[in-house]
């Protein structure tokens, strides 16, 4: 059986049944999300950056442990296990990378946060390079700062432990398969201006 394909090569001249057609064929690829985030982090555990004591998923992983025993939300939980999931891609931005997996689907403050730790990071390091390790005090009157400067301290820049017992990737899967098949762009999730911080 043949694959249904649009008829044009130029976008401009696609027509509404191409265009349909697209959207028909996007739908389950859609819903595949969350099972490609779990391979990624899988990935992760294989394919790392050198010279860190762990890999980048087991980094993922303590995030995301510390944040559930901590008992943050949902948001938080995947924000944390996610923060780093550009890393394979994108070392060099992989924090807006990361922040735009996770931007449709969990509330701003947690978007925020995951795009800008990198930054907010260098508190802890950058002094050793002759770099600014206060260049996140430019976001000092951003209502999610203390968020971020929280988030670092507790649940990021203290999770590079080879012996901190941290839950598997299984026990998290169920909250990536329920933050990925939220509608995405949901205003009722991701538009909150509200600062719920971190518990």
């Amino acid at each position: 059986m043949a694959k249904k394909t649009v008829k044009f090569v130029e976008m401009k001249d696609g027509d509404k049944e191409d265009y349909m057609l697209l959207r028909d064929l996007e739908k389950p690829y859609l819903s595949m999300t969350p099972n490609r985030i779990v391979d990624e982090l899988k990935r992760q555990g294989h394919v790392s950056l050198e010279g860190y004591q762990i890999t980048r998923l087991e980094h993922g992983l303590q995030s995301g442990t510390r944040a559930f025993r901590d008992g943050a939300d949902l948001d938080w939980i995947v924000g944390a296990l996610l923060h780093d999931i550009g890393d394979g891609l994108a070392p060099q931005n992989h924090d807006r990378m990361s922040a735009e997996v996770i931007r449709p689907f969990v509330r701003e403050e947690i978007s925020w946060v995951v795009e800008h730790h990198g930054i907010f990071q260098m508190i802890y390091y950058a002094h050793h390079y002759g770099w600014n390790k206060n260049a996140r005090d430019k976001f000092k009157n951003n209502i999610y700062f203390k968020s971020c400067s929280d988030f670092c301290e507790r649940w990021d820049q203290s999770c590079f432990d080879p012996n901190y017992d941290y839950e598997s990737l299984d026990f998290f899967e169920p909250m990536i398969q329920e933050v990925f098949n939220r509608k995405a762009y949901d205003p009722k999730i991701i538009k909150s201006k509200e600062v719920i911080g971190l518990p």
